[in-house]
């Protein structure tokens, strides 16, 4: 099975294509991805047999779509050695809380912020620490709701790298509300730069976990690594969680949360919040990249957001009460 893509066309158009040998083939009459994942074998064997005489270019002439529009967004911490460090600095000791190995946590996130690989990413307005996260994200194949662990594999469509970018100052003092980050994350999220199939990982297969080198890169240079068998939960196990008691809509992406090293501010945690890497600054291009499922890379602009702020609350609660 191959690796399947979103991309621009000459005409501006956005077309769908496969990627083999090194390039990004046309597929006849540009399917829906999901719904060629979804149809019958012997339709998507013909589809891909007539792939490529239309047109293809080379990977790195090719500017990509994201590869599929999900309705919804979970982002999940199964890493559990990026939890012990962040748990480094607040203060801490690096102890994971024991209410985090009881079920996969996760955080709704916004689809509405879904960008390419190769977009530009605005720098959020009121933030002096933008960092990212290296993740991969699983593609839901179908609607489903309370799937069991043994039919779980039949309902993924394939997996993406995922970047989630986030302010971290911004997310630090809206965390101390009590309700998890909102503006610190909500801005953008990278998806790409194709869906790769599970077939295409079967040779990298240990049991229920795939054996893949991740590393994420500041210009070029190496920040952090780490393999994606570390996974304290499956994909299937995420998605088992994800859809008890709930629809799971088919596009939707399950992301795994932050590999261990996979982020700046678990370097900063672990060195006492001292920033020994800088946070990401106008012109710095993060580049992430997965073993069988290719590379992501972003720049970082200027801001192009107004930066509309509210008011502070108005008391209605007096402190004589409080």
């Amino acid at each position: 099975m191959p690796r399947y893509a979103r991309y621009i066309g000459d005409n501006g158009l956005t077309h769908t294509g496969i990627i083999q040998h090194g390039s990004v083939q046309d597929l006849p009459g540009d399917p829906d991805i999901l719904a060629l994942l979804q149809g019958p074998e012997d339709v998507r064997r013909d589809v891909l047999v007539r792939a490529g005489k239309q047109q293809r270019r080379p990977i790195a002439d090719a500017t990509f779509a994201v590869p599929v529009q999900p309705r919804a967004m979970r982002d999940f911490l199964v890493f559990e050695a990026h939890i012990a460090g962040m748990k480094k600095n607040e203060p801490g000791d690096g102890t994971v809380p024991p209410q985090w190995y009881e079920a996969p946590a996760f955080l709704f996130m916004n689809p509405w912020s879904v960008v390419p690989a190769g977009a530009d990413i605005p720098m959020p307005p009121f933030t002096q620490k933008l960092d990212f996260e290296l993740e991969v994200a699983m593609i839901v194949k179908d609607t489903v709701r309370d799937v069991p662990l043994e039919e779980a594999s039949q309902h993924i469509a394939g997996f993406c790298l995922f970047n989630d970018w986030s302010a971290r100052d911004i997310q630090g003092n809206e965390m101390r509300v009590g309700l998890g980050p909102n503006k610190g994350k909500d801005f953008a999220n990278t998806l790409g730069p194709w869906i790769t199939t599970p077939e295409e990982l079967e040779q990298f297969r240990e049991g229920d976990r795939y054996a893949l080198e991740m590393s994420v890169a500041i210009n070029g240079e190496v920040v952090g690594t780490d393999n994606l068998r570390n996974m304290s939960w499956s994909f299937e196990e995420m998605l088992v969680h994800a859809s008890r008691d709930a629809w799971v809509g088919a596009g939707d992406v399950l992301a795994t949360g932050t590999a261990s090293q996979g982020a700046l501010s678990e370097r900063w945690a672990r060195a006492g919040g001292e920033l020994i890497i800088p946070p990401l600054q106008v012109g710095d291009v993060v580049t992430m990249t997965v073993e069988g499922l290719g590379s992501i890379s972003n720049r970082i602009v200027e801001t192009t957001s107004p930066g509309y702020r509210v008011p502070p609350a108005r008391r209605t609660y007096g402190p004589d009460r409080l």
